[in-house]
């Protein structure tokens, strides 16, 4: 037919077969790009700035800690990483905000203690700290210290539990606020020491303290920069910190754990956190880069002069330290009754 071209029956076998065979190869070739794109990101990563979500306010623990590490990731990663205070929401709303963040490693979460409380305070969030997110490292600890008011007759936590004993419900404790660790250390002990101690919430540490000298209150389970100054000037007594181990920050106090209250631990931490999904090797470079300026002397001094005590974990370290906080910290708001009012 004339101005048609007609292709013959081998002619058109041959031409199916050719495009197979190219369709075939730009799949392999596809397929090949795709797997070496996660070492290829890891290799180039990052390549632009990285902001990691405080949710706190600037000027706290949490935020002193992250602007410590951000600052000397900058110079380890060769990109900025900057810090971003998205306060509210008990540190719901910036948590929500990186689990909704693209996969890439440039949207990162300071997780805290909070995270761990949350998990089981709050029944209707819109995340899984577990499922959505994944565990870069654990990053610093910072251990309460148990303080009493010079009035109260004991001079240690032996005489301090034998007091309790023998006048159930009459010791009061202070707390900066429901469901934090001052409360939770608190909560702890009474159920660690078998002795019934009536709780006072404060709006903040600094008017628990300030009721604690007084003598308004009879002990709390102080964060350690907030108090110690009072501590040396004699207006508050020192009996332990909440670590498993002394403090090296204060390391003259023994902690609750070596003086009989076997396996206590309440204490503030801080991690660092991705978006789940975001490639495996780029977290490593990230746990790594985390761990290697944490080593850094200088820096662990920075922290330890707030109290904080480097730790610099593994991902695989938080993760199941992340897993067992959660659930010990399920435990303990159920035996002693918290929710969310």
């Amino acid at each position: 037919m004339q101005g048609h071209t007609v292709i013959q029956p081998m002619h058109r076998l041959r031409f199916f077969a050719s495009a197979y065979v190219h369709f075939i190869i730009s799949m392999l070739l596809l397929l090949a790009c795709g797997l070496q794109t996660p070492a290829v990101m890891a290799q180039t990563y990052p390549t632009r700035p990285i902001r990691i979500l405080v949710p706190y306010s600037a000027g706290g623990g949490v935020d002193f800690v992250i602007r410590i590490l951000a600052q000397e990731l900058s110079g380890e990663l060769g990109q900025s990483v900057l810090v971003e205070n998205k306060p509210g929401g008990s540190t719901n709303i910036a948590a929500d905000t990186v689990a909704r963040s693209a996969p890439d490693g440039y949207t990162l979460f300071a997780a805290s203690r909070a995270n761990a409380v949350n998990a089981t305070l709050f029944k209707n969030l819109s995340f899984d700290i577990l499922k959505d997110f994944t565990t870069i490292s654990l990053l610093a600890e910072i251990p309460n210290i148990l303080v009493i008011s010079p009035k109260i007759p004991v001079t240690n936590v032996a005489e301090l539990i034998a007091l309790a004993k023998k006048d159930p419900g009459k010791l009061t404790y202070a707390s900066a606020g429901t469901a934090g660790s001052t409360h939770l250390a608190g909560e702890l002990f009474s159920h660690m020491a078998g002795v019934e101690l009536v709780h006072v919430p404060y709006r903040g540490g600094s008017p628990a303290a300030v009721d604690l000298i007084a003598g308004q209150v009879d002990m709390y389970f102080a964060t350690m920069p907030s108090v110690m100054n009072y501590v040396r000037t004699g207006k508050l007594r020192a009996l332990a910190v909440t670590s498993l181990n002394r403090s090296k920050a204060e390391p003259g106090y023994l902690s609750l754990n070596e003086l009989g209250l076997k396996g206590f631990r309440e204490t503030s931490w801080i991690g660092l956190l991705a978006p789940a999904g975001t490639p495996e090797p780029i977290i490593q470079r990230l746990s790594q880069a985390s761990v290697s300026v944490l080593q850094r002397p200088e820096v662990r001094a920075k922290l330890l002069a707030q109290g904080a005590e480097a730790i610099g974990s593994t991902q695989q370290e938080f993760a199941a330290f992340l897993r067992e906080d959660i659930a010990n910290t399920a435990k303990l708001l159920k035996n002693a009754k918290i929710q969310m009012e």
